[in-house]
């Protein structure tokens, strides 16, 4: 057999595998732990509790519970999403090993939710505002991010965060775009495109526009959000704490 096509039907093994074939090594969720500290924890923590990832600690997945869920989403990625795939830059070994680790630190509670969910979901379509710029399903509308699968995608820790302190961490692609017109006119939106010679974005309102640098008096983009950051004042700790269970408790219905 060439090396070319060992390496294919080692793959192939790999993927075919249920469970993980290195699960009863005593030493594979620690190796998987320096592994996952390089590879995952910029987005899941470097305990696995979340981050802008979501929280690997509960125990449940959005790509499934079985090893060999999680072998694929580490090894392909998931595409449309910020998880990229690993399997080019990490051996399937290495993989099943990292696969090990998170398994090791589920806790299959969620001990560290707090707050209630139908509460939440009025103070987000109410007292919140949120759908004013967030949608979930078919409801709400906007420029900012899609809240429908938030639950899958995000930690409590991160999406607490974000609603009291939304400049911390901005969501790739939608910073904050400010267009001066010849006119004096400022226009300030959520970034939609931008380059050396063009801008595009949509304000909060949902208008959309389109400028030539040239055309402009100024263009400039930030990486803050629009979103307003009263909502630490705005809201009680205990509505804060509503509204984040409500979050969490959006998975897309899948």
């Amino acid at each position: 057999m060439s090396r070319l096509a060992s390496i294919f039907f080692v793959a192939a093994v790999c993927l075919a595998q249920e469970t993980n074939p290195l699960a009863s090594d005593p030493k594979a969720a620690e190796v998987g732990r320096w592994s996952f500290r390089i590879y995952c924890a910029p987005c899941h923590g470097i305990h696995a509790d979340g981050g802008r990832g979501p929280d690997l600690t509960l125990g449940t997945y959005a790509a499934g519970d079985r090893d060999i869920d999680l072998f694929r989403v580490i090894s392909r990625g998931v595409p449309g999403t910020e998880m990229a795939a690993y399997g080019g830059r990490v051996e399937d070994e290495g993989i099943w090993r990292m696969v090990a680790y998170i398994k090791s630190v589920a806790r299959h509670d969620n001990s560290n939710l707090q707050g209630d969910a139908g509460a939440g979901q009025k103070i987000f379509w109410g007292k919140g505002g949120c759908g004013a710029c967030h949608r979930v399903a078919d409801k709400g509308s906007g420029p900012g991010p899609d809240l429908t699968r938030v639950g899958r995608q995000r930690s409590v820790a991160y999406l607490r965060t974000s609603i009291v302190n939304p400049d911390a961490d901005v969501t790739p692609g939608y910073g904050t775009v400010t267009v001066i017109t010849r006119e004096g006119k400022s226009i300030v939106g959520v970034e939609k495109s931008y380059d050396n010679f063009s801008a595009q974005l949509v304000d909060l309102s949902g208008h959309y526009y389109s400028f030539l640098r040239e055309d402009v008096t100024s263009m400039k983009r930030e990486s803050r959000s629009l979103m307003p950051s009263s909502y630490g004042r705005l809201l009680s700790e205990g509505e804060i704490n509503d509204l984040l269970a409500y979050m969490i408790s959006l998975r897309g219905g899948q």
